[in-house]
């Protein structure tokens, strides 16, 4: 594992790659929590996500940690910058399997509205070198699709779980 820059809250604003994500949910606040803090819900809806594991025992909160596995068998060692159960959730990595990951950091910000729950995603990185940050330039588009892609998966997800 590679060390990544311990970055705080700040930094999700502050990134070199930012990319802003949203979505309407047909589900209270509550239980989009509870699909976020679910860790066998992940990869059913962000594909590129194989696994999570808790490392840090409940009740979860800033501080807590988890390690996430996706697809190329990229690992990244979590914790938790923010826990307001029901609106506010953010982490970073730690640790990370590449080298070409220099920050990372995700934020979730879940507004009530009256059909539901708006959900706001952020994810923010600071790639590691001259051909990560290329890397990154050149697949901005594609990544940002993807990441809006991922919520209309948690869209189609939380129907199902909770329709």
């Amino acid at each position: 594992m590679y060390p990544c820059e311990r970055v705080d809250l700040d930094f999700i604003s502050d990134a070199p790659f930012r990319f802003v994500s949203t979505v309407d949910l047909a589900l209270p606040p509550e239980q989009l929590f509870e699909v976020l803090s679910d860790a066998g819900s992940w990869p059913q809806w962000a594909s590129v996500i194989t696994d999570v594991r808790w490392t840090s025992p409940q009740p979860y909160d800033v501080g807590t940690t988890r390690t996430v596995t996706m697809r190329g068998n990229i690992i990244g060692d979590e914790e938790f910058l923010a826990w307001e159960p029901y609106s506010h959730m953010a982490f970073r990595f730690n640790d990370a399997s590449t080298a070409s990951i220099a920050a990372f950091a995700e934020d979730y910000w879940i507004v009530p509205t009256d059909r539901g729950c708006h959900l706001t995603w952020v994810m923010a990185m600071k790639p590691n070198g001259t051909a990560a940050r290329l890397g990154m330039t050149a697949g901005k588009p594609l990544m940002a699709w993807m990441f809006q892609r991922f919520l209309h998966n948690l869209r189609r997800y939380t129907d199902q779980r909770y329709g």
